[in-house]
């Protein structure tokens, strides 16, 4: 299998691990993993920064792939077939077409630098 067809199954699976996140029959591991790859996926901030040269770029294509496929495996395939068929449409251009689902992610960066500040002042 090529890149650039692992990058569109990967845009294809992170919309779907989101909606696996809401299914009750997703195992509880299955929602931990799913969850922390979702919120890789919509994070502004990177484990290693993207700037610091090759490396930068290597946790964004090994990081969010290797959750991806870890989260597979713990899903039932038919719940994550059907968390597909439900996908379809959900993103648009790589981004979500419901921007408020990101809002999560933005509040929890902003809590965990409140706590920093708060840690240093």
């Amino acid at each position: 299998m090529d890149l650039r067809k692992r990058a569109e199954d990967l845009s294809r699976d992170i919309p779907a691990l989101f909606l696996a996140l809401k299914s009750p029959l997703t195992p509880m591991p299955a929602k931990v993993t799913a969850f922390l790859a979702v919120a890789y996926a919509l994070s502004p901030i990177d484990l290693i920064p993207d700037f610091i040269p090759v490396i930068g770029c290597l946790d964004d294509l090994l990081i969010l792939p290797l959750l991806v496929a870890l989260t597979l495996r713990l899903i039932p395939k038919e719940v994550f077939r059907e968390c597909q068929e439900k996908a379809e449409g959900l993103w648009e251009d790589g981004r979500p077409k419901r921007w408020y689902y990101a809002l999560p992610i933005a509040l929890f960066y902003l809590l965990l630098i409140l706590l920093i500040a708060k840690a240093f002042l």
